[in-house]
């Protein structure tokens, strides 16, 4: 693991979920710029 001296300041049990929710927020983020921006994006998600 290349960064194994972070967990020595930040316990697993904090840091994974504040990880895992920042990649969750990005992303939902990302979904929802290509929903109110694009024209395809919503029709694919239609069918």
């Amino acid at each position: 693991m290349n960064n194994s001296r972070m967990w020595l300041v930040v316990k697993p049990t904090i840091g994974l979920p504040l990880l895992l929710g920042g990649v969750w927020i990005v992303s939902f983020l990302v979904h929802s710029a290509l929903l109110a921006n694009t024209s395809w994006f919503p029709a694919f998600f239609g069918g």
